[in-house]
């Protein structure tokens, strides 16, 4: 696949890599027939995938680290940063309203969901793939990517300048829709869903992976243009 031309211009070519920042991607299921995923857009001028529809993710930040697993903690975090959906258990809207109120009080994430009483239900994320940014971009990331369901009584609501869209798709429509624009590693992870019949055997299938592998893509240059491959 080739480079998109905005990340040619992201190319370390000169300097030795940069290390990975850890981060984590959440893709949100819920059931129907087909059963779908969510996807939400990136506006033009963002510094990950400006213009594409991917899952909702970042990397880890301090406020992650009170918890055993920062990783896990910062899927929670930016699924409900970036979506709105807290995977925390018992919420529903009220709790989430209440989340948002608080931290736009100035609250740290985990000291408002310590404040409410709300523990992050890292259970019911499920770990499924692994992939590592390509050793020539000056951007590289570790992220891990997780399922998780749709909790009850929750609304998605889109953070207002980092998200300027959102959709439910199933990943067969969302990797045929023209109308769709997706980055390398979004298109090769539904894929590699797009397969499962429903999201029992979906989750099925992740919690029953014994070993995740990682998948760290390259670029090389052929014929005059840069091309992303995998080995």
């Amino acid at each position: 696949m080739a480079v998109p031309p905005d990340l040619s211009g992201h190319l370390n070519l000169d300097s030795p890599p940069v290390t990975p920042r850890p981060s984590a991607t959440v893709l949100l299921v819920r059931d129907g027939d087909p059963w779908e995923l969510l996807l939400v857009h990136r506006p033009g001028g963002a510094d990950f995938a400006p213009g594409a529809y991917v899952f909702p993710g970042g990397t880890v930040h301090a406020d992650d680290r009170v918890w055993d697993d920062e990783i896990r903690a910062a899927a929670v975090r930016e699924l409900f940063e970036e979506a709105g959906i807290l995977l925390a258990h018992t919420a529903r809207d009220v709790e989430c309203a209440k989340v948002r109120d608080l931290v736009a009080a100035g609250a740290s994430f985990g000291r408002a969901l310590e404040n409410l009483g709300l523990l992050p239900d890292f259970e019911g994320l499920a770990m499924f793939a692994r992939w590592v940014t390509p050793a020539q971009l000056r951007r590289r990331y570790d992220a891990r990517f997780y399922l998780a369901r749709l909790p009850d009584g929750q609304t998605v609501r889109p953070q207002e300048g980092e998200v300027t869209d959102w959709l439910w798709i199933s990943p067969e429509r969302a990797l045929a829709s023209p109308d769709v624009t997706l980055v390398y590693a979004t298109r090769q992870v539904l894929e590699s869903v797009a397969r499962m019949r429903d999201t029992k055997a979906l989750f099925d299938w992740a919690r029953g992976l014994k070993e995740i592998p990682i998948v760290e893509p390259r670029i090389v240059q052929t014929a005059g243009r840069w091309e992303i491959v995998r080995d």
